[in-house]
């Protein structure tokens, strides 16, 4: 990787790795489950995620808008979540300009994106619903692949 726009879809993809592995086989029930309190559901915090990568292409077309887009059926945001990624990392493969300093991107809505992808894998623990553990620096990520469906653990 050579060029910070490699780096971004490198990162890009390892959300998709990481996201595609806390939410597949997440049973639909998990969407409206709470850890208590006046926390996010899970459905509330995938939502969020979909509006940052929205946020996140508005950005790099030099259009930046915010749209808080309420949560709806759970399957359905899953798909809104990855279509988002794929319209992202569709742009950042194109030739098109990147209209803000890249790093931005990075910093705000990709990481913040990481970042609710942990409160995931913790609240499907707490849901009684856990993942498998795994070596995320031995995992296959693949620029440009971007879906839910991802390449098997290593080790698995």
């Amino acid at each position: 990787m050579n060029t910070p726009r490699e780096f971004l879809r490198h990162t890009v993809a390892t959300l998709a790795y990481r996201a595609g592995k806390v939410l597949r086989d997440a049973p639909d029930s998990f969407g409206a489950s709470t850890a208590g309190g006046s926390n996010r559901t899970p459905s509330q915090i995938l939502a969020h995620m979909g509006d940052l990568l929205d946020w996140a292409l508005s950005k790099a077309e030099g259009a930046e808008r915010w749209v808080n887009v309420p949560p709806g059926v759970w399957a359905s945001d899953i798909a809104r979540f990855f279509a988002a990624l794929a319209k992202f990392d569709a742009y950042l493969a194109s030739d098109a300009p990147i209209a803000c300093v890249p790093e931005e991107l990075f910093q705000g809505p990709v990481a913040d994106a990481l970042t609710h992808v942990g409160q995931l894998a913790m609240l499907r623990r707490l849901a009684g619903c856990p993942m498998k553990g795994e070596n995320y620096a031995r995992a296959e990520i693949v620029i440009g692949r971007v879906g839910l469906q991802q390449s098997t653990p290593a080790g698995s």
